[in-house]
């Protein structure tokens, strides 16, 4: 009995190790899953920045919006009469005028993301270069005696002076305290544009954000965003020219109501959550 039992006792004390040898293996082989870092996130910018720096298409639409621009403001002076008010311009910076990418690259392979910090600090050297055609656009509506007005939402009680360092060293008109409109109090443009419009008629309102435009999106989501600008459609590319910028934006912070509280992984699950996607093995 003594030896039967214990051939079933050694029996079952091999299963038990054939049986647990795999999980033993498993548990030093298997490495712990890393955290997903904002390094991780700010990957995603790869392909946007290439294509903002790289790419003949990039430069295309510059042109193509500073074109639309120009025939806009013609056709305004051609409509202006004696009394009417004086003719203007209204546009953001970033994006619409300079070129920001490079600060943008300056986070991939770190753990650095966007602060106030690290902005006043690019603002503050100054080093932004003129988009494609820019310079030259200026330029020409300042000629024609039409008046430019820059309105960003960078920091007037920081940024001021670092930003008219910047416009006048790629040789942008009308760099001063009447036409450079920095934020104060709130981020909603539409408060400047009132005062602008008060006294100027605005030919073309130019921006890369639909925060640029007068159209009421500030603060809303991202389904009242879209139906915003759906009705609007017939005034892009004559009253509002918008610029490409795949970089960042109001789009990014109206994908989800709390989005900026978000972890960088939650960010990117997010993200990737709201692009229709078509598999190979469909039918």
């Amino acid at each position: 009995m003594n030896k039967k039992r214990n051939a079933v006792l050694s029996a079952i004390i091999g299963l038990s190790f054939l049986v647990a040898a795999p999980s033993s293996v498993y548990a030093v082989d298997v490495q712990p899953t890393a955290a997903y870092t904002q390094k991780d996130l700010n990957d995603q910018e790869v392909m946007g920045l290439l294509w903002v720096q790289t790419s003949a298409e990039y430069r295309e639409l510059c042109y193509q919006a500073y074109n639309a621009a120009a025939m806009e403001v013609d056709r305004a002076i051609a409509r202006h009469k004696t009394g009417d008010k004086p003719l203007a311009i209204v546009l953001d910076c970033d994006e619409t005028v300079l070129d920001n990418s490079a600060a943008q690259g300056g986070y991939l392979d770190t753990d650095n993301a966007y602060s106030d910090k690290t902005w006043d600090t690019w603002v503050t050297q100054a080093r932004a270069e003129a988009m494609p055609g820019a310079a030259e656009y200026l330029q020409g509506v300042a000629k024609k005696g039409v008046e430019i007005f820059y309105v960003t939402n960078r920091a007037a009680a920081t940024e001021y002076e670092g930003t008219a360092k910047n416009l006048k060293k790629l040789h942008f008109p009308m760099v001063d305290t009447k036409h450079l409109l920095l934020k104060t109090d709130s981020g909603n443009k539409q408060i400047r544009f009132d005062q602008i419009a008060k006294n100027y008629d605005v030919a073309v309102y130019m921006g890369d954000n639909a925060g640029d435009l007068p159209i009421g999106t500030y603060h809303k989501s991202m389904e009242e965003r879209n139906a915003i600008v759906d009705q609007h459609k017939a005034e892009f590319g004559t009253r509002f020219i918008v610029f490409p910028n795949p970089e960042y934006g109001d789009w990014e912070g109206s994908l989800a109501k709390n989005y900026w509280s978000l972890s960088p992984e939650q960010k990117s699950e997010l993200r990737k959550s709201l692009i229709k996607k078509w598999h190979l093995d469909e039918k």
